[in-house]
């Protein structure tokens, strides 16, 4: 009875800015329409992360969250505990909150990618440029390692760990890569006219594309891709991976 009635009041939610488009309040709103599941799931838009621990007072019943861009690793220094794949990667889009109050962060990020990639790698994908650091792009990198997928970084500038700025790529460096993974926002609805700046001349039917953006389903940087061959893929279907692993793990605790 009592477990009952914790799942009546359960709430879950998105935390991000600037999310009214989301993936995962559609998602997760249908799915518990479909099943007849009592949860509730709505998007939490904060303008700083500092606002948090506000949110949670105001809204107790709060026993999970999805974490989106731009807190995915902003809003660690909040949470009480990390599970060993999330302190790893060093970025959270995963919390639950327990009776106690105890924020525990995961990262299911790398298990969407890792189920969508995988069944579009070849023997010749051996190398991967990830293009933007963000928190999104610590998930990537450590599925390309447990892939033994060498990869390196492409930002706007040099900085530790980034080898290539968007200005430095060339025609030569992009064959040396054949997988290359959008991991900014550049090309999100509603700037569909937006890609990032790389050399996709280059780009042959050797090369695989990966964007995490959903949103239109085929961005310009993936248009710009098949244009030349290259095999592509949104991040639709990563987000349903990693959504449906962050349901398993709220289940867990309910």
């Amino acid at each position: 009875m009592v477990n009952e009635q914790i799942k009546l009041m359960s709430r879950l939610g998105l935390l991000g800015k600037d999310i009214e488009y989301s993936f995962s309040r559609n998602y997760f709103s249908k799915k518990f329409e479909a099943e007849r599941l009592p949860y509730t799931y709505e998007n939490f838009d904060l303008n700083n992360i500092s606002e948090f621990i506000q949110l949670l007072k105001r809204k107790p019943a709060i026993t999970g969250l999805n974490v989106t861009i731009p807190y995915k690793e902003q809003v660690i220094p909040y949470l009480n505990t990390l599970d060993k794949k999330a302190k790893k990667i060093g970025a959270v889009n995963t919390i639950t909150i327990n009776a106690n109050g105890c924020l525990k962060g995961y990262n299911t990020d790398c298990y969407g990618f890792k189920k969508s990639i995988k069944p579009l790698l070849e023997k010749h994908h051996k190398r991967a440029l990830i293009l933007g650091t963000g928190g999104a792009s610590k998930a990537i990198a450590y599925t390309l390692k447990k892939l033994k997928i060498k990869f390196d970084y492409v930002s706007r500038s040099l900085k530790e760990n980034v080898k290539f700025t968007y200005d430095s790529l060339t025609l030569e460096d992009i064959k040396m890569y054949q997988v290359i993974i959008n991991c900014t926002p550049i090309g999100t609805h509603p700037n569909t006219n937006a890609c990032p700046n790389i050399p996709y001349d280059a780009i042959t039917n050797q090369h695989l594309l990966y964007d995490l953006i959903y949103n239109p389903e085929e961005t310009k940087f993936l248009k710009l891709g098949k244009l030349q061959g290259a095999k592509t893929i949104n991040g639709h279907d990563m987000l349903v991976f990693q959504a449906e692993k962050a349901w398993r793990i709220w289940n867990s605790t309910f």
